[in-house]
Formats: structure tokens, sequence, C-alpha cells
């Protein structure tokens, strides 16, 4: 793989590993004193933001931390070891174990809060390509990772061994369960953002991409992905070898797709009518433009793991194209990129956009 650089002549941003193994409490320990410093400051900037964000809607960020207090205990039911990591990394880090939920649930918590108001850029584009598709007629899955512009700061790769279950690798933020990534299974996971009214107390997105990255199979992390008790709405893709599957999600339904009759691609917008009706904002020129684009890319076949970094580099369409920069100045840039092979059980990584980051192999004989 080649690596490549920034487009503005500056040095590439290097996306740092972590290996951490053992009980669900010494793989949360292990992450949270590795990155102690890193988590207490994302808290911080994690809370500022909102507050911003809340004020420019003519609100507070009261009740917030109930949401997220509130929110724990739900994720405890359903997904004790999950919450047993997630307890790990605060106590590991030493912050507060409900304000690290709330932070890195953010979108989820804040939406319990607000819906609706002047629209936001805020987002990620995902595809889902089946071997029909591709050069060697193996799948392949990925995405950006867009949001807050500052977030690419605490972007890390983590490896997971735990005593139980299959080995995971996730591109997240530090302190936070896993986000985008694959098992030493070959499933693979991700999500984009979407907005509906009905957002409540639930497990945060993260805890759910989390107990579903831990699954054998897609369908079994599909399964989670259906089941869970959802705090807020997102888009859910999970794929191995022979299934990759999309869900459109709210808090209380969900539908879903295959990619039987050819890729699947998905912004930040609804496409099921019946979400549609309660969105809480309008689709954005951003979200339009990236759907848009990317059905165009997603057309032809023959698609290899270069021709997908390219997809996720093109900057065809301005501020609103599928490659997000801080300085486009929409609120929004692309923070890191992944793409998997399901079948050969690698992805493919890199921090902040396609083009300014160093690509990085994650496999489960190590990184390279």
């Amino acid at each position: 793989m080649t690596d490549t650089t920034q487009t503005n002549g500056g040095t590439p941003l290097e996306l740092e590993t972590l290996q951490v193994r053992g009980t669900p409490r010494q793989l949360g320990e292990g992450q949270g004193e590795a990155l102690r410093d890193r988590i207490g400051a994302f808290v911080e900037m994690r809370f500022a933001s909102v507050r911003t964000y809340l004020d420019e809607r003519g609100l507070t960020d009261d009740g917030l931390l109930d949401v997220g207090r509130a929110s724990l205990e739900v994720h405890r039911g359903w997904d004790p070891d999950g919450v047993e990591e997630h307890e790990g990394i605060a106590r590991g880090a030493g912050v507060d174990s409900v304000a690290l939920y709330t932070a890195t649930n953010m979108t989820d918590m804040r939406d319990v809060l607000l819906l609706s108001g002047a629209p936001d850029a805020e987002g990620c584009s995902a595809v889902l390509v089946p071997g029909s598709h591709t050069a060697d007629g193996d799948a392949l899955v990925g995405q950006t990772w867009d949001l807050n512009p500052p977030d690419v700061a605490y972007i890390v790769a983590i490896h997971r061994q735990p005593d139980g279950g299959p080995e995971t690798w996730s591109v997240t933020c530090g302190g936070c369960l896993s986000l985008v990534g694959i098992n030493s299974e070959g499933v693979s996971v991700g999500t984009t953002n979407i907005k509906t009214f009905g957002a409540r107390p639930g497990v945060g997105y993260l805890g759910v991409l989390h107990k579903a990255l831990n699954q054998r199979s897609a369908l079994e992390a599909a399964a989670v992905i259906e089941g869970a008790p959802r705090a807020g709405a997102h888009t859910f893709w999970a794929a191995d070898a022979t299934h990759q599957v999309e869900y459109e999600a709210t808090p209380i339904s969900h539908v879903r797709r295959d990619t039987r009759m050819g890729p699947l691609h998905r912004t930040n917008h609804c496409l099921v009518p019946e979400h549609q009706r309660i969105e809480g904002e309008p689709p954005n020129d951003s979200s339009k433009a990236r759907f848009a684009r990317i059905e165009t890319l997603l057309a032809r076949r023959g698609h290899d793991i270069e021709g997908l970094q390219r997809l996720f580099g093109d900057r065809s369409d301005g501020v609103h194209s599928v490659n997000r920069y801080e300085e486009d100045d929409q609120g929004t840039a692309t923070n890191s990129v992944f793409i998997a092979s399901p079948v050969a059980r690698r992805a493919w990584a890199c921090r902040g956009p396609a083009d300014r980051g160093r690509w990085i192999e994650l496999s489960f004989g190590g990184a390279r």
C-alpha cells in the first residue's frame, strides 16, 4: 500500500496504535492508563463543544449528565462486559465514568435534549461493495469518520486481545469504546450519523458498535444492532466474507438493506420514508452532495483498496466533498478513514483525510 501525503505539502498525519489484552476491566484500564492525559483533554473538549452547540440554539447543557447516567445504566443491563470495559477506561484515565460515557456518545446524549433547529454538517460517508463489484471478487467495506475538527488529535487505533471472544482492531477516539473496526473473524462494523425525533436514554452508538464487533459473523452483529435499546438514530453497517448489511435505525425502529443487488452507500440523511417524516432536520447540502458523488463513483465494477482510498479522498465538490478539510470551515472535517477486507481479515486506516494521513495496515499479526 502506498503512503499518501498531504495535498498542502505537509507531513502526513500518523495514526498511533495501542495494544491491550485481558479481561474487560483490564482492556479498559490499559487504554485509560496509556491515554490518560489525552482522554481527560478529550472529555473537556467534547463538553466545551456541546455547550457552544446548545448555546447557539438558546439552550444549556442542564440535564445532559442525567441523560448520560440513565443511558449508562441501560447499557449496563444490556452489555455488562462493555460497561465494565468503559468503566475500566474511566478508572485508568482518572475521569468520571458518567462524564466519559456522555462525552464519548455525545451525539446521542445531545440529541435527547435537542433534535430540531438549524442544520449542521456533521456526519460520515460509508460504502459496502460486494464481491460482484470488486477486482478480486472479495467484498470491501469502509467509511470516513467526520465530526468536530479538534477530534483528529485524539484518533487512535486500538488492538484488543480479550480473554474471551475475537481480537479486534478499532479506529476510534482515545477513551471511546469501539467505533469503526474489524475483528479476527473478519466481521467489520461502522456507522454514520442521522437525526430523528424520539431520542431517549439508552445505549449509545459506541456501545452498539462495540458489542457488534465482538460477534463472530455479520449476521450475529446484525442481531445485536436490531436488538439494541438504542438512544439515538444512526445508520449501522456490518459485514463479513458472505454478508454485508446496513441499517437505518431510529431508537425504536430499523430498516435493513443488503448488497445482494449491488453496492450500498450512505451519508447523513434518511432514505426511508417513515424515517424522513420524523427527521430532526432537513438533509443538508453536504450530505446530499456526498451521497450523489459516491453513487457515481460506485457505479463501475472492479473496485480495489486503492480505488476506495481515492473515492474517500475525492474533492470534486469543494466544501461539500466526500473528503472534508478543516479549512472548508463547515464545522466538520474528516478525522479518519477506514477500509476493510473481511475475507482477508485485514483493514487499512489513516488519521485525518484520506490524502493527508499515512495509511497503515491493521491485521492480526500486527500493524505495519
